[in-house]
């Protein structure tokens, strides 16, 4: 019995998804257009976009005036642009963001007088992109090449250095690179740059590599992580056919393979992989679960098309975080970037609020098609979610919380999770002459009494759960109070007679006589109000909701004059 194992993840990323439709959608509008070197890594797709009027450059000042000319996902240097700007080209940057994002690393590192280590495939147009954008710098392949270098220079294991991992490279060799880095340099700083997408095509490719007789890789030549995985599949599994198209497929090698497995590098098209795919199923007897895991294969390729609007709710993974932006894969082609000015309100850090790999919901606010990004908005996507709970909270009486934002005529405002709350200065439980302006930046607890979706209104009342929550605290109060118990309590106002003390929601008085063992005429000459003080229960009027009081200090005056009383010798 035969099975084939197809891995969710084979085929295009975003990144060469995106640079692809790109030219697609320059040659639909404008019927021809130029890539400054090969688009992708895979003969077959450049040769039908040549078709179609992609002229295919190496330098840029073979641009023609005018021309549209793409810059490939694997990026470019900074005078790449400057000489197509020189020869008069228009610029369509295809960029993947993942490699953008290596581009301000480096180029911050610059600034910092920083050296960089760009751990990648040498003369492989991304890292060559990369290196265009860094100031002092050496390339390497892999952790034996950075620890003979180090050997050799120890001069730079007191330095500054500054280590990025060109996208496509394995996990493995970056966390060897690491340790030897780490071993011998005292001040390091590590950007862990491989695209999430390639991790997680990678260790799916190990995982299937693992369960089968045979693998399957499909992927270019010159293609580094297709070269990447054919290796991982290699580790874990002794019969490995890398090939480009379904013509190279050698099936006498896996007809003793009771499962064979089929991945395929970033930049194979989804067509190339149903052609090899197809081509198995009909040479290989293959069960009916399989068959299911091929359409369901199907549909993750048409996902990977598929078109989103303005106004969607989406949901992706975070490949990328750098000072302005938070790149987002949605498994689209397009894709999706949050400002990171959303995670950063009252001065928290980004990186203390979401971390590269964490799954994200956002909204969509803006589509570029022809740049295939799409601007997303965590923000929106909470404060709707948000207005359902609002909404839900005037009926439930729900208690919310929120942070008073600012004071305006007639009250404050509190952000409730991105809702705008008003509170007029009557539901604000502070006394009608107070300064509104002593509750900013506070958090309050609030009770929802209006809300107006149209004109996006919501009213709320601070005071409501604050007298609730005191009528609260004197039940409870009047429920467990006795004479006799000690409580710790504030002296709210003072009389000619006495002192008022807040023990916890109810007011209990402290006679004159009871503040000082010695005579006094007014309380003001031994407490004033904001005081606390411990006191003691001496009497109860339930009915009356009265409470007598002493003060603790008397009692232990007391105690003390009776003891040193008592331990006088007695004289005759």
């Amino acid at each position: 019995m035969k099975e084939l194992k197809v891995a969710q993840s084979a085929g295009f990323c975003f990144g060469v998804n995106r640079s692809v439709g790109m030219a697609e959608k320059l040659l639909e509008d404008k019927g021809m257009c130029a890539s400054l070197g090969q688009l992708i890594h895979n003969e077959d797709v450049v040769r039908e976009l040549t078709s179609k009027g992609l002229r295919v450059i190496e330098r840029a000042d073979e641009a023609r005036p005018g021309e549209d000319v793409l810059i490939r996902a694997h990026g470019a240097a900074p005078e790449v642009y400057e000489e197509l700007q020189k020869a008069g080209a228009v610029i369509h940057d295809a960029t993947c963001p993942k490699v953008k994002a290596i581009h301000k690393i480096v180029t911050a590192a610059k600034e910092k007088n920083r050296f960089t280590v760009v751990i990648g495939m040498r003369n492989h147009p991304e890292v060559e992109a990369i290196c265009g954008w860094c100031g002092e710098h050496k390339v390497l392949e892999n952790a034996a090449e950075l620890e003979q270098w180090l050997d050799e220079n120890p001069c730079y294991w007191e330095k500054p250095i500054t280590l990025v991992v060109q996208t496509t490279q394995t996990n493995s060799n970056f966390t060897e690179c690491c340790n030897v880095i780490k071993k011998r340099c005292t001040n390091p700083e590590i950007s862990d740059t491989i695209c999430l997408a390639t991790s997680t095509r990678q260790e799916e490719a190990a995982r299937l590599a693992s369960d089968c007789d045979a693998m399957v890789v499909i992927g270019g030549r010159h293609s580094a992580n297709s070269v990447h995985l054919a290796e991982i599949c290699r580790e874990h599994c002794p019969c490995v056919e890398f090939i480009e198209r379904a013509d190279a497929l050698d099936m006498d090698r896996l007809k003793t393979a009771d499962t064979v497995g089929l991945t395929a590098g970033a930049s194979t098209p989804a067509w190339i992989i149903k052609e090899v795919r197809n081509k198995m199923s009909d040479e290989i007897k293959v069960e009916e679960s399989a068959v299911e895991k091929e359409k369901s294969f199907d549909e993750m390729l048409e996902e990977t098309l598929k078109t989103i609007y303005n106004g969607d709710k989406v949901t992706g993974v975070v490949v990328a975080i750098t000072g302005t932006e938070i790149s987002v894969d949605l498994g689209a082609k397009y894709s999706g970037f949050i400002p990171t000015s959303e995670f950063t309100d009252d001065g928290i850090k980004v990186e203390d609020t979401v971390k590269v790999g964490d799954t994200i919901e956002a909204v969509v606010v803006r589509v570029n098609d022809v740049e295939g990004t799409a601007m997303l908005s965590k923000k929106r996507l909470d404060a709707a979610k948000m207005w359902n709970a609002v909404e839900e909270a005037v009926d439930n009486e729900t208690v919310l919380e929120g942070v008073v934002t600012e004071e305006n005529k007639g009250g404050v405002v509190v952000n409730v999770k991105g809702v705008r709350v008003f509170v007029p200065a009557s539901q604000t439980d502070l006394p009608r002459e107070a300064d509104l302006a002593q509750l900013l930046k506070k958090t309050v607890r609030l009770k929802i009494t209006e809300v107006n979706k149209a004109r996006k209104r919501v009213v709320g009342s601070i005071r409501r759960v604050a007298q609730a929550e005191r009528r609260e605290r004197i039940e409870n109060i009047w429920n467990e109070i006795e004479v006799g118990k000690k409580y710790h309590g504030t002296v709210k106002s003072l009389t000619s007679y006495g002192a008022f003390v807040d023990i916890g929601g109810v007011d209990g008085m402290v006679h004159v006589s009871e503040l000082s063992w010695n005579r006094i005429k007014n309380p003001s000459e031994v407490v004033k109000v904001g005081d606390e003080i411990d006191v003691y229960v001496i009497a109860l009027d339930p009915e009356k909701k009265k409470i007598s009081l002493n003060d603790d200090f008397v009692d232990t005056y007391i105690t003390a004059v009776t003891e040193q009383e008592d331990a006088m010798p007695i004289t005759f």
